[in-house]
């Protein structure tokens, strides 16, 4: 077993599952173009309730069943390919928030794990 560690960005995308873009899901069309960018990976997260800046509430509760649930993608890379990515994104986007925040990164691979041995630009 081996481990890396190092500084890398987290970007969090604050969406609703409403959003779209063009017929799909927004949260797809991001997670499809991470992909596409050659991310390592991507994790969507459905909230149980939420409100943004128009302080609407919604929940997942049974009574107040609403279909806009707060969406959120994680995604960890090097500053270059969020900073890279980034345009593509905004061209998608039409509301939202979006976080970027420095963290330190603990990985631990086994020796068939090629993502760990590439470094990444």
């Amino acid at each position: 077993m081996t481990k890396f560690t190092g500084e890398k960005v987290l970007m969090r995308i604050h969406i609703n599952e409403n959003d779209k873009h063009g017929h799909k899901p927004l949260y797809l069309a991001i997670v499809n173009l991470l992909i596409e960018n050659g991310f390592a990976g991507a994790t969507v997260l459905r909230g149980i309730a939420g409100f943004g800046v128009h302080s609407v509430y919604h929940t997942d509760r049974l009574l107040d069943l609403s279909s806009a649930l707060p969406i959120i993608i994680e995604v960890v890379a090097s500053p270059e390919k969020i900073d890279g990515i980034m345009p593509k994104i905004d061209e998608i986007m039409e509301g939202g928030l979006i976080t970027l925040e420095k963290v330190n990164v603990v990985r631990y691979c086994d020796k068939n794990d090629k993502v760990c041995m590439v470094k990444e630009p």
